[in-house]
């Protein structure tokens, strides 16, 4: 079989051709894992630290959130987010698909980095948490002013790994018709039967994109890395 990219230069019938129908379709996957790490960071921080918490109703709030997302398959998920709870919530028939998506991959997500920030809390010292409370500082404030600034510097590396994930966990979208690079890799091998070609290019912008996270993740790690912290710490 001869390999032919110029068909990616061809008009696919509505003034557009079938390069700029893939870069649409990267640049809509990167947006759906963008939102979707933004919900991931915040729910799962949340929860990761209500688990850390002496109040035990907080820790139950936090493990049954952890508990559920993450023995629910993703795909199940967005079905659940684009189908089920909208035929619920009648109000909520008119959020865009988008979102359903974005929301769908993001507490997916959370449940795996509310682990990880738990880790990288109890990874402290127990003297540091003693220490802020005894200068007189509130819980909220502790875990603001003492705790959390040194968890997240430990915990970048699983992080950037769940950023990275995202971006191909984005490919699920494709299911509820989210013209993402998958979406776009099937329709597009459907209407030409380039299939290789699609598939190398589609693959390839997966492959830059997490990348890229993991570059700019670890300039950020190597700044923010913490001296005697590496690998964990003794509590």
């Amino acid at each position: 079989m001869t390999w032919d990219w110029s068909f990616f230069l061809q008009d696919k019938g509505d003034g557009q051709t079938y390069l700029a129908w893939m870069m649409s379709a990267w640049g809509r996957t990167l947006l759906v894992s963008g939102f979707a790490l933004v919900v991931a960071l915040v729910s799962g921080s949340i929860m990761g630290i209500f688990r850390t918490t002496p109040i035990k109703a907080l820790v139950w709030i936090g493990n049954a959130w952890t508990e559920l997302f993450r023995n629910i398959p993703l795909l199940v998920q967005i079905f659940l987010w684009y189908h089920v709870i909208p035929s619920i919530w009648k109000g909520l028939q008119s959020v865009p698909d988008f979102i359903a998506v974005v929301v769908a991959l993001g507490v997916f997500t959370s449940a795996r980095i509310s682990e990880q920030v738990k880790a990288g809390i109890q990874a402290l010292p127990r003297g540091q948490r003693y220490a802020g409370l005894a200068m007189g500082l509130t819980l909220p404030q502790t875990y603001r002013f003492v705790l959390l600034p040194m968890a997240f510097r430990i915990v970048i590396p699983p992080l950037t790994s769940e950023s990275m994930n995202i971006i191909k966990n984005s490919s699920v979208a494709f299911a509820v018709s989210i013209t993402e690079l998958t979406f776009f890799a099937m329709q597009a091998q459907e209407e030409t039967s380039r299939g290789i070609e699609i598939y190398l290019a589609v693959t390839f912008l997966y492959f830059i994109s997490a990348f890229a996270v993991n570059r700019v993740a670890a300039v950020i790690e190597k700044k923010a890395r913490v001296p005697g912290m590496i690998g964990g710490g003794g509590k």
